[in-house]
């Protein structure tokens, strides 16, 4: 797996999703970039992890951790958004729960990828 690649990845992703959500809510409030500011960060962790896998790694996986924590309350709201019942801030809710689910991933990602690495060390030892 390469780490640095999926970290990338998903940065462009977040940048795309918080822009998405500024322009689709008339941009009305600088929070709906919040997973653009996620996604910087993630740039960075991206950045640190070419010098420091293990490093960058870490603080990928942190970033992506705070992201899904802050928004996972939204995923409560999903339900009912799907199913058409009305709700307040709808749009915040449907990015918020976007934002938790794809943070979600991103860090099983970082766990698999902090896994098998600890295998490849003890598999393999120096």
């Amino acid at each position: 797996m390469n780490m640095p690649r999926i970290i990338f990845t998903f940065a462009v992703i977040f940048v795309l999703l918080g822009i998405g959500a500024y322009l689709i809510t008339g941009a009305q409030s600088w929070t709906a970039l919040i997973p653009a500011i996620f996604g910087l960060l993630l740039a960075i962790a991206g950045g640190v992890s070419l010098k420091s896998l293990k490093h960058g790694g870490h603080i990928a996986a942190l970033v992506g951790l705070l992201g899904f924590l802050g928004t996972a309350r939204s995923l409560g709201k999903l339900p009912a958004l799907v199913s058409g019942e009305p709700v307040e801030r709808a749009a915040a809710v449907g990015v918020q729960a976007s934002f938790a689910i794809l943070s979600l991933v991103f860090v099983a990602l970082c766990v698999k990828s902090f896994i098998d690495a600890r295998r490849a060390r003890t598999s393999n030892p120096s």
